[in-house]
């Protein structure tokens, strides 16, 4: 057997004029601004809700992801077999993560989204409009200061931001007229303007949100906004082509929307908001996905997207690997399985039908699947297996099948807290439904800040929580279901723009490093094509 990297199958596959997969939405060409043949953005504004909302989310993963995004790919696929309208809605690759470790994000082997190289690296642009937004803020504060410091400027809190891993940046000092100013830069998916561009409904809100970004406060504790230093209308101007959804394919034709970029253990995680609505307008089934694992992008979805943009998921389904299990184990499969019961008994709180779908690797043996499935069905849930990464479409289909059934099932979709609830008390409910932790600690600096917020209307905020993806718990040395855990909550911080409260829990980096042999090793540009890229 011939070993083809997921780059090699694109090349093979011979995919539709963008046109013809908008057609497939009700889309024409009035509808759309083309970037070539094979991607385009949707012009249209989406219309009433019609579909209905699959949200794909997953197990605590290994450092090399578990394949949600294959998932997705997969059963949209499926879905598309069985002559359902279907789009997904999916984030935008970082390029921290393409040259760093984990690779791309635009699925794998007969399961991607094309074209596959574009996506993961420059795209549409959107990428370079928000990292340029937020760093033009950085240089009106600084040359703001420059100029007199008419606003008074004591306390800058905005932060520049790249679309690379570099760790040399998170401490770094600049100097204006003698003063010198600490500050530090995040990696883009992190960033405010991300954060708020992904969860803006429409233009007005996209406006009204950068309008509204704390950046400084000046020598009486005053917040200093976007608005304050006049840079709201050119932010708009900046995000004016990046605000419309990209449209692609998968492998098979199925129409893809993949827009935002948001992290999920630093940020909220999902595709925006406007992708979304967009998919759920132009299509019967919309079918998304939150990074990492269920304690973290399908909590913030369903505890921040969902409230915020009046959405709510049909049916979850929850991807597991054998690989994942063991790791979780140590080794020991049987034991593994309690990482599976921690995210269903998160999950089970939101009163949504949930689907167990086993991402199976070729070397997964049949006992080790047969015991996965029956640890599931034991607990009164669907388990299917999903070979879409050899199979496409063809290898999702009884997962879809599956999800379709389970979508006709009542559903009273509930977030987990109340926005009336003080932040501390949306921390505990977190802490004890998603975490199971017994106790929660408090640095000075995050005590401060919870003094500060309180009783403002930013207490009604819902928490953004960033910590480790590998662990339900803040440690990643804790694998499976720890449980009686303490949670250390480091610092907090008001998105102010975004429209939550971001708790970082033990040692998260807003901006992460590169590993000791990167994936920018592998990369290469070879007799007119790109090699490496994965």
């Amino acid at each position: 057997m011939i070993f083809m990297t997921d780059l090699e199958i694109t090349k093979t596959v011979k995919t539709k004029p963008i046109l013809e997969v908008a057609e497939k939405l009700g889309l024409s060409m009035e509808d759309l601004i083309l970037y070539g043949q094979d991607k385009a953005k949707i012009i249209k504004e989406a219309r009433e809700q019609k579909g209905k909302l699959i949200l794909v989310t997953a197990m605590s993963p290994t450092p090399f992801g578990e394949g949600k995004t294959t998932v997705s790919i997969g059963l949209a696929d499926a879905f598309q077999k069985l002559e359902k309208n279907v789009c997904l809605s999916l984030r935008e690759p970082s390029l921290g993560p393409v040259f760093g470790m984990k690779g791309g994000a635009t699925g794998g082997g007969y399961s991607q989204i094309v074209p596959m190289e574009d996506i993961n690296l420059h795209f549409t642009g959107d990428f370079h409009a928000i990292t340029t937004c937020n760093n033009l803020i950085s240089a009106a504060i600084y040359n703001h200061i420059y100029h007199g410091n008419e606003l008074k400027i004591q306390k800058i809190v905005h932060q520049s931001c790249l679309d690379i891993n570099d760790r040399s940046l998170r401490n770094i000092t600049v100097s204006v007229r003698d003063h010198l100013y600490p500050t530090s830069f995040q990696i883009t998916s992190a960033s405010s303007i991300m954060a708020l561009f992904c969860l803006a409904k429409d233009r007005e809100d996209l406006r009204n949100r950068l309008k509204r970004m704390i950046v400084a406060y000046d020598v009486h504790n005053q917040a200093i906004t976007v608005k304050d230093l006049h840079l709201d209308g050119s932010l708009m101007v900046l995000l004016k082509d990046a605000f419309y959804p990209n449209l692609v394919q998968t492998l098979e034709g199925t129409p893809a929307l993949v827009h935002g970029g948001p992290f999920a253990n630093i940020a909220h995680g999902c595709s925006s908001v406007i992708a979304t609505k967009a998919a759920l307008s132009f299509a019967d089934y919309c079918i998304t996905e939150a990074g990492f694992g269920a304690d973290l992008g399908a909590e913030k979805f369903c505890n921040i997207v969902c409230p915020s943009a009046q959405l709510a998921p049909s049916t979850v389904v929850f991807v597991v690997t054998i690989r994942a299990l063991k790791y979780h184990g140590n080794g020991d499969l049987s034991l593994g399985l309690s990482n599976i019961e921690a995210h269903l008994d998160h999950l089970s709180n939101y009163q949504v039908p949930i689907i167990v779908a086993i991402n199976q690797f070729t070397e997964d043996k049949e006992e080790e699947i047969n015991l996965v499935k029956s640890f599931v069905e034991e607990k009164g849930l669907s388990c299917e297996i999903s070979t879409a990464y050899k199979d496409g479409g063809s290898g999702a289909l009884c997962l879809a099948e599956k999800v379709l059934h389970e979508m006709q099932e009542e559903n009273q979709f509930v977030s987990l807290y109340k926005n009336k609830m003080s932040l501390e008390e949306k921390m505990l409910c977190l802490a004890e439904k998603v975490y199971h932790a017994k106790e929660i600690q408090y640095s000075d600096q995050a005590k401060n800040m919870l003094k500060e917020l309180e009783n403002t209307p930013f207490s009604s905020y819902p928490i953004c929580v960033s910590k480790t993806q590998y662990s339900i718990s803040s440690d990643p040395k804790k694998l499976g279901y720890p449980k009686d855990n303490v949670l250390y909550v480091k610092e907090i911080h008001l998105e102010s723009g975004a429209g939550f409260v971001s708790f970082l829990l033990g040692d998260i980096y807003t901006m992460p490093g590169l590993p000791k042999h990167p994936n920018y090793e592998k990369i290469d540009w070879i007799d007119g094509q790109i090699i490496g890229l994965s």
